[in-house]
C-alpha cells in the first residue's frame, strides 16, 4: 500500500509538472511576455537596426535626389535676372539691357558681360553710386583711393579677384582677367596694378580735387575718425599727440567711422541669364580712412559674393572687415540649397552676425534659381537698406528698402 501510494503520488506530480509546463509555454508564448524571450531581443535588434540603416540610406539617396534637381529650371523662370546692392539704378539696368539684348551662343558668358558692365557704370560713374565705386571715392590716410574687385562664373566655380589696386579704373574688368588669363584667384597691390598694365588697362590716377579736399578736412580734424585702436604712428612719422585732437582732460579723442550710404565695402551684383548660368561679383574703393594695405571683404570669394549654379548667389555690403569673417554670401547659398528661401537666409546670417557684432552695419542680398530673392538688414539708416532689382516681367529696374525686422 505504501509503495502503491508513492507510485501514485509521483504520477500525479509529473502530471502536474507537465501541466505547469505547458502553461508556461503558453504564457511565454503570448504577446505580453515575449520580452521574456531573449531570442525575441535579438531579433527586435536585428530588424530596428536594418531599418535605421534603410532609412539613413534612403534619406542620402533623396537628398542626392534634391541637390541633384536643383539644376532643373522652374517653370518660366523671370530670367534675364539682375540685382544690386544700395540705389544704384543705371548700373543694373545696364547690366540687364546686355544681358536682354545678347544672343545665347555655347561657351558665351552672357551673365558674366551684365555684370562686367554693370560693375563698369559705377567704376566709370562713382558720382552715381555715392562715391563708394572706383575712383575720386573713399580715400586711405594717406589720401589714396584703392579698388576691390571680384568676379565668380557659377557653371565652372572659376574666379578672379583684385585687391588694395591702385590707379586702375575698371577693377572688376582686371578680376576678370586674373579669372581667364591666369590660373590664379587673387592679385593685390602694386603687382595688380602691373598685371593690369600689362593686360591692356591704362594707369590713371584715381585721385581727384574732391579726395584732396576731405584729406585735407580729415587733417585739421584730428584725422578723426580713423581705425585704430591704441597708440600709433602715422606713416608721415609724426606722433599720435600731434596728429589727433585732444579732449579738455588731456585725454585723445577716437572715433571709428560710421558706416552706411556714404561709407561700406561693396557694390555687390547678382545675374541670371536666359540660359539659367549664374554670375556674381563685387566691385568697391573700400572704407573711408582705411589704413594702408587693408583689403575689405569685396574680393574675398565667400564674403562679398558667391554663386551656385544650382542654386542661386548671394552677396552683401556693409562693414567689411566685421562681414568677412562670417563668410556670409556663401552660407546664404547653401541653406539656399536646403530649400530654405532667400529672405530667411538671409536673416539667418544677419542673426548669426549680430550675436557676435550686436552694433554691426551691413546687408546681405541673395536669389535662386526660381527667380525668388530677398534680403536682410542691420544698422540704423532711417529707412533701411535699398537694393535694385531687374528681371523679364518688370519693365524697368526697382528699388526695394529692407528695414530691420
Amino acid at each position: 500500500p505504501i509503495l502503491s501510494r508513492q507510485r501514485k503520488q509521483l504520477t500525479q506530480k509529473m502530471n502536474n509538472d507537465k501541466e505547469r509546463e505547458h502553461l508556461l509555454g503558453v504564457v511565454n508564448s503570448s504577446p505580453l511576455r515575449k520580452q521574456e524571450n531573449p531570442w525575441f531581443f535579438r531579433k527586435l535588434w536585428f530588424v530596428t537596426t536594418l531599418c535605421v540603416i534603410v532609412l539613413m540610406m534612403g534619406s542620402a539617396v533623396f537628398g542626392a535626389m534634391v541637390v541633384i534637381r536643383t539644376d532643373v529650371a522652374p517653370p518660366n523662370p523671370p530670367w534675364p535676372l539682375v540685382l544690386g546692392t544700395w540705389t544704384f539704378m543705371n548700373s543694373t539696368r545696364a547690366a540687364y539691357k546686355l544681358m536682354n539684348e545678347s544672343k545665347y551662343e555655347e561657351g558665351k558668358r552672357i551673365a558674366l558681360d551684365g555684370l562686367e558692365t554693370g560693375g563698369n557704370y559705377c567704376e566709370l560713374h562713382p558720382w552715381e553710386c555715392d562715391w563708394t565705386v572706383g575712383y575720386g571715392g573713399s580715400p586711405n590716410e594717406l589720401g589714396e583711393t584703392t579698388l576691390d574687385a571680384m568676379v565668380m562664373w557659377a557653371k565652372t566655380r572659376e574666379v578672379g579677384a583684385v585687391g588694395y589696386m591702385k590707379n586702375i579704373k575698371k577693377a572688376i574688368s582686371v578680376a576678370r582677367k586674373v579669372m581667364e588669363e591666369t590660373y590664379h584667384t587673387l592679385l593685390i597691390g602694386g603687382e595688380a596694378t602691373q598685371f593690369a598694365v600689362e593686360m591692356g588697362f591704362v594707369k590713371e590716377d584715381l585721385s581727384t580735387d574732391r579726395t584732396r579736399t576731405m584729406l585735407k578736412n580729415w587733417i585739421a580734424n584730428g584725422r578723426q575718425p580713423n581705425f585704430w585702436v591704441g597708440k600709433h604712428n602715422y606713416s608721415s612719422n609724426e606722433v599720435q599727440s600731434k596728429l589727433m585732437r585732444k579732449r579738455d582732460n588731456g585725454e585723445i579723442e577716437r572715433k571709428k567711422p560710421d558706416f552706411g550710404r556714404w561709407n561700406h565695402d561693396t557694390l555687390g551684383m547678382i545675374a541670371i541669364d536666359k540660359n539659367g548660368d549664374v554670375a556674381c561679383g563685387v566691385t568697391s574703393n573700400g572704407a573711408t580712412w582705411k589704413i594702408p594695405g587693408r583689403v575689405g571683404d569685396a574680393p574675398i570669394v565667400g564674403a562679398g559674393a558667391w554663386c551656385d549654379n544650382d542654386v542661386g548667389a548671394a552677396m552683401e555690403t556693409g562693414d567689411g572687415d566685421v562681414m568677412m569673417r562670417f563668410l556670409p554670401s556663401v552660407r546664404v547659398v547653401d541653406l539656399m540649397r536646403m530649400g530654405v528661401p532667400p529672405q530667411r537666409a538671409c536673416q539667418s546670417l544677419i542673426n548669426d552676425i549680430l550675436r557676435f557684432y550686436p552694433n554691426a552695419t551691413g546687408a546681405i542680398v541673395a536669389a535662386n534659381k526660381r527667380g525668388d530673392f530677398g534680403a536682410a538688414y542691420m544698422g540704423n539708416l532711417p529707412n533701411g537698406f535699398p537694393f535694385t532689382v531687374q528681371h523679364k516681367l518688370m519693365k524697368d529696374a526697382r528699388q526695394i528698402w529692407v528695414k530691420n525686422p
